[in-house]
């Protein structure tokens, strides 16, 4: 920029000094009189080129300064540029991740409309069979098969066997119980399912909220099926199932085998427990049954474990007496061995100095005659067979000791 304005203001002086050139030129052709002339009107060009040479660096000033107010404007946006562009790169990434989020999104929208429509399908093919099964509750005889099975399936989870640790549809003599459960040492337990449902199933129509009449008539309802329950108990309580069992606990206990039918009954009457316990009956619901049955399983387990021990005391105890036996028969065995070694011995000692004698003697008399090769003696037996010495059969080495044949004889000659 310094340069242009150099050459501007060249130009300029330039074109006053060509002026002034001229000028003299002029002046020398025409005279002295035009001199005074031409040096005022060079004055007033050179005035006027000042004038536009000032106005000319004026705007080159200006041009320099919008010069490098646009330089630090662009440094300013580069820097800005520079430092916005992470921002733009989490932009970036953040716009990918709301798209992501977008789809997944959709998809979980998706599952989930299928999930909805899913789960009201299956509540109305539930509300259908809780129809069925309400209905099919209302005849007696199908409560008391339903609540039988519900006992029988209870009993299985808790891991007791049928006819092992329970027996169904017990009859004795003062009536027939559902279920007698068996307990260790020959003691059994009575249970016996029951399952008031009528008056249970018609205020369960009625919502909990309900107020005015719906409300009186709905804690009527259960008022009706407390007093159903109590009907029961009443029942097992005539029966005294634990009169005719064997060492029975005096009491029994009745199944109901659903928690909204007890749990409604105890909330319309509070006082039913104690009821119930002082007629020696105990309420029992799913929950409470399945703890105390399996609570019995690990009783039986624990005293089938102690059975099983004790058994194999005895067992252990009785494969010791009898290996006692066995290394008594193994020791006369020794002995015996080692009394046929002893003999052994006698007889080769008796060949070699009195019957292989004789027998050489008669060979040297002629032996292209007999024609017999010589005979070797028979090996002598020195191993014997071991003695049993262990600690545990100290009576076995006295045997040994007091009837343990000689181990060298003198043989005979």
């Amino acid at each position: 920029m310094d340069t242009f304005l150099f050459l501007i203001v060249g130009l300029v002086v330039g074109v006053v000094i060509g002026f002034l050139i001229g000028g003299r030129k002029k002046t020398a052709v025409d005279g002295s009189s035009d001199l005074s002339t031409a040096l005022n009107q060079s004055q007033i060009a050179l005035s006027g080129a000042q004038a536009t040479a000032k106005a000319y660096a004026d705007q080159i000033a200006q041009l320099q300064s919008q010069i490098r107010e646009n330089q630090e404007n662009q440094a300013k946006e580069n820097k800005l540029v520079t430092e916005l562009a992470p921002v733009k790169e989490n932009l970036r990434q953040m716009q990918e991740a709301v798209g992501k989020m977008q789809q997944e999104r959709t998809e979980q929208v998706t599952q989930l409309n299928e999930a909805i429509r899913q789960s009201l399908e299956s509540d109305q093919q539930l509300r259908k069979q809780t129809e069925s099964l309400a209905n099919a509750l209302g005849s007696n005889q199908v409560r008391g098969l339903w609540g039988e099975a519900q006992l029988r399936k209870l009993v299985e989870l808790a891991g007791l066997l049928k006819h092992a640790d329970f027996d169904e549809q017990a009859t004795i003599t003062t009536g027939r119980a559902d279920m007698i459960i068996n307990l260790p040492g020959g003691k059994t337990l009575a249970i016996d399912s029951k399952v008031p449902f009528n008056s249970y199933q018609e205020a369960s129509k009625i919502s909990q909220i309900a107020d005015g009449a719906e409300k009186l008539r709905r804690e009527q309802l259960l008022k009706e099926h407390a007093k159903a329950v109590r009907g029961h108990i009443d029942d097992l309580a005539k029966r005294s199932y634990w009169t005719s069992l064997n060492a029975s606990p005096d009491f029994v206990i009745a199944f109901i085998p659903s928690e909204g039918l007890l749990s409604a009954a105890m909330d319309a009457d509070p006082a039913i427990l104690e009821y119930a316990f002082g007629k020696n009956v105990a309420l029992a619901s799913p929950v409470s049954l399945f703890s105390v049955l399996k609570t019995i399983n690990f009783i039986w387990r624990q005293n089938v474990d102690e059975n099983q021990v004790r058994k194999m005391l005895e067992i252990g105890r009785e494969l010791y007496e009898r290996v006692n036996v066995v290394a008594g028969l193994a020791d006369a065995l020794g002995r015996s061995i080692k009394s046929t070694v002893g003999n052994y011995n006698k007889f080769v000692a008796s060949f070699e100095s009195r019957m292989l004698v004789s027998a050489r003697k008669l060979n040297d008399l002629d032996d292209s005659s007999l024609s017999v090769a010589e005979i070797e003696s028979p090996s002598v037996v020195d191993d014997a067979p071991k003695q049993i010495t262990a600690a545990e059969l100290p009576q076995l080495e006295t045997t040994n000791a007091t009837t343990r044949p000689s181990d060298e004889e003198t043989p005979e000659k």
